[in-house]
């Protein structure tokens, strides 16, 4: 006798408002792998598996997967199923500088200080801010960098709730939200806005510079899979941060 199929889990049956079956199957496998529940090479449910559990079709869930590949939190071996990457946030940590290393890299002390810390809606008029907030609120931190004892960076960073619901119970008394977000959050598409400015009043008695100094300022914002993240604004003193990078044709000419 053909064994009957196994109920749905509470979050099988789930129907979030404005969210695809494919979508909800990929939240619950990412929320396993960002909460460290499913390591780096630990071996997801096979398909036909995931069919069962969810009462829907194999493309469905085959969609669901294809997306956590195209991520980076997901590889797919050929004979043996899915697997959670190695590590999940790779291009991450790559492509976004953690300034605790950069500092480090040069050989000094680091030093973190979380200046500022609330949770609060998006400020009105400034569409960036309610784009980033969507249906949820915004953690808004300021905090400061030091090496060798001297300011190296004044952050001030916004993360969405509704994105990063874990971002919440975060205490980033001890931890920066970069390196958190680098080591948690994994992203798909970034932005950055360079641009030199003159420090005001508030940021030069936080960076001990005197009032007018050259800075350069750095401003990104990430997203994943179209949903946005963080926005952040890095301020340095001129004379302690530069930007290198290194490029390929895009193109043969």
């Amino acid at each position: 006798m053909t064994k009957p199929a196994p109920e749905p889990t509470p979050d099988a049956r789930l129907r979030v408002a404005g969210h695809t079956l494919h979508q909800q199957i990929r939240s619950n496998i990412e929320k396993q792998i960002l909460s460290g529940a499913w390591k780096p090479g630990y071996r997801i449910p096979f398909e036909h598996e995931l069919v069962q559990q969810y009462r829907c079709s194999r493309m469905t869930v085959n969609k669901a997967i294809g997306e956590l590949v195209n991520a980076g939190l997901v590889v797919r071996r050929k004979r043996a199923g899915s697997f959670v990457a190695q590590p999940p946030i790779h291009s991450a940590i790559l492509d976004i500088p953690d300034i605790q290393a950069e500092i480090l890299e040069r050989g000094q002390t680091y030093a973190y200080t979380l200046l500022r810390r609330s949770l609060r809606k998006p400020a009105q008029g400034k569409t960036a801010e309610r784009e980033l907030a969507g249906a949820g609120r915004l953690i808004a931190l300021q905090c400061l960098h030091s090496a060798n004892g001297r300011p190296f960076a004044l952050e001030d960073r916004l993360i969405s709730c509704a994105a990063v619901p874990e971002v919440v119970a975060v205490d980033f008394e001890v931890t920066s939200p970069g390196a958190w977000l680098l080591g948690h959050v994994p992203w798909t598409a970034a932005e950055h806005r360079i641009a030199a400015v003159g420090a005001s009043d508030t940021t030069a008695k936080l960076l001990d510079i005197a009032k007018g100094t050259a800075c350069l300022s750095l401003e990104r914002r990430t997203w994943r899979d179209g949903v946005p993240i963080t926005q952040v604004r890095q301020t340095f003193p001129g004379d302690s941060f530069d930007l290198v990078a290194k490029f390929t044709p895009s193109r043969a000419r």
